[in-house]
């Protein structure tokens, strides 16, 4: 992408969305809403969302909070392996997703899949499969933390092998071995967040340890961060943009139990906009990475939204609302200029 001084992107998606819950969806939700036409907004509340009857609950909570903004939260269920296809079906049209969590992985987990049973998970899956309902899956095992993910990747085979007409959406990849994994199986695609493209774990833990930049997955290696660069400044089709932005308090980053999570929301096409243009993408690449690939692995149409960034330089505040943002008190390289609707 040339240098240029201005750049407009059309429906902004971003496909991986913590948005957290009463307090804290008031303080972080309009940081999202403002600048994005929608969100998938993940499930792993306290308790998760499972029932028809939450989902609605919950949209209901989320649009209080964005208040005026024009702005689709695309709702998620928690995943369970016994949902049964009656109830599949019935709540199909409140749903655009169901996420996976291993048990324990993360954030809110504890309640996730235990066993990866195919015959197990078989009535479930088959069902979401023919009811066109992608499965978003956390992919980290409880092995040593830089191996996770990668020992994850034989689950994804297994799982994409026995499900050929399930949309698979690998989360948040962090490894090469991920993206290798995309062109082997059809049915395989992978969100991207723009944390992973930036910062290697050197960078959370090389030098002081930046607890703001702990994530999981863990940052990886450099030659992990080249594939995942190479995939998304080229717009792989199966490939796109999922902040997986997780705001915590201050206070539960800055401890000797350090949550973990990245806050992107209010800063990440500005982040985006500045890498594209470092590594001379095609605008058309950014704005395929950010929604126009969005939009045909899930068959959405968004809200009409155009955002136009601008190269001035703007210093990312120290706080918003209570939680600290990626890149705390430093220069990036574009601002939001404006934002419209229709």
């Amino acid at each position: 992408m040339p240098a240029t001084q201005k750049i407009t992107l059309h429906n902004p998606l971003d496909m991986h969305l913590h948005l957290r819950d009463e307090e804290m969806l008031h303080n972080i939700a309009q940081s999202s809403a403002k600048s994005f036409s929608g969100a998938i907004v993940m499930p792993n509340l306290v308790p998760p969302v499972t029932t028809k009857e939450a989902v609605i609950a919950y949209r209901s909570r989320i649009k209080e909070a964005i208040d005026d903004e024009a702005f689709t939260p695309y709702m998620t269920l928690f995943f369970k392996p016994d949902y049964s296809r009656a109830f599949l079906e019935e709540v199909r049209d409140e749903i655009t997703a169901i996420k996976l969590y291993p048990a324990g992985i993360t954030t809110n987990s504890e309640g996730g899949v235990s066993g990866f049973d195919v015959e197990e998970l078989r009535e479930t899956l088959e069902a979401m499969a023919d009811l066109n309902i992608p499965l978003c899956v956390h992919g980290e095992t409880n092995g040593f933390v830089m191996d996770r993910e990668a020992e994850f990747v034989p689950i994804y085979e297994k799982l994409a092998k026995a499900f050929p007409k399930l949309k698979i959406i690998m989360e948040h990849i962090t490894t090469k071995e991920s993206v290798a994994a995309l062109d082997r199986y059809e049915n395989l695609y992978a969100t991207i967040t723009v944390h992973h493209l930036f910062i290697t774990l050197d960078d959370v833990a090389g030098g002081m340890l930046q607890p703001h930049l702990f994530c999981k997955p863990i940052a990886k290696r450099p030659e992990d961060r080249e594939a995942l660069l190479r995939v998304a400044l080229e717009a792989h089709p199966k490939v796109m943009f999922g902040s997986d932005s997780a705001p915590h308090p201050k206070h539960a980053k800055e401890n000797c139990g350090c949550a973990a999570g990245v806050f992107t929301a209010p800063v990440a096409l500005q982040l985006l906009t500045e890498l594209f243009e470092k590594h001379n993408a095609p605008i058309e690449n950014l704005q395929a990475f950010v929604s126009t690939n969005a939009q045909k692995i899930y068959g959405i149409t968004p809200l009409q939204k155009s955002v136009t960034l601008i190269k001035e330089p703007f210093v990312v505040p120290a706080e918003y609302n209570g939680v600290v943002p990626m890149f705390a008190g430093e220069e990036i390289a574009y601002s939001i200029e404006e934002v419209n609707v229709g």
